[in-house]
């Protein structure tokens, strides 16, 4: 069960949109994320760490076991149609200084910088700011992730700094983690212009 001071950021919650829903993770979305992920055989990209087809059972039960233990906020991402395409989480959670990092995220390759996920970022960031009043949403990714960092860029956060030598990938080499922010005095400017990226011809 997670501590009382977490629950508001445990609660499991489903977001929805026009593109996207996004709602609480659950143990029988397994073979659906499975599936979803031969989309591009996310697990082979090396600066990534997305689990194979035949360990997302396991994969999933690891991000509820955290939920419970009150550091995530796991969810499954639908596409318009309701076809699981992926996952993304409130992690890290730290409520008493009301902060999260949105993270753990992949899609299937086809829905990969469409709006499905820049709605998506903007209903979590809604969520953080608006319901859960964060003070600040954080955003990890590795440093040579560069279609990850020109992604959350493209958000409006901005680059906090390089963790060196952060952590060992499963490879064996070691990871740089570039720390990207959004603080709340910033939200409305980065909710205008996420809106208005959605709202925008294509």
């Amino acid at each position: 069960m997670a501590p009382a001071s977490t629950l508001p950021f445990t609660h499991a919650v489903t977001l929805r949109g026009q593109h996207a829903t996004l709602e609480p993770l659950s143990a029988d979305h397994a073979p659906g994320l499975a599936e979803a992920m031969k989309d591009g055989e996310l697990w082979k990209l090396w600066y990534t760490s997305i689990v194979p087809p035949e360990q997302m059972a396991a994969e999933v039960q690891r991000r509820l076991a955290l939920q419970a233990q009150g550091s995530m906020l796991p969810f499954t991402v639908r596409d318009a149609a309701g076809t699981i395409v992926g996952m993304t989480t409130f992690m890290n959670i730290d409520a008493r200084h009301r902060r999260v990092e949105i993270g753990s995220t992949c899609y299937a390759a086809r829905v990969q910088r469409t709006a499905l996920n820049t709605e998506c970022k903007l209903m979590l960031l809604t969520h953080a700011f608006q319901v859960l009043d964060c003070i600040a949403v954080e955003f990890r990714t590795h440093f040579f992730n560069s279609q990850s960092r020109r992604g959350i860029e493209r958000l409006g956060a901005k680059l906090d700094g390089v963790l060196r030598n952060h952590s060992i990938m499963p490879n064996g080499t070691l990871r740089d983690t570039a720390v990207y922010s959004i603080i709340a005095g910033e939200w409305p400017t980065v909710k205008a212009h996420l809106q208005w990226q959605l709202e925008r011809p294509r």
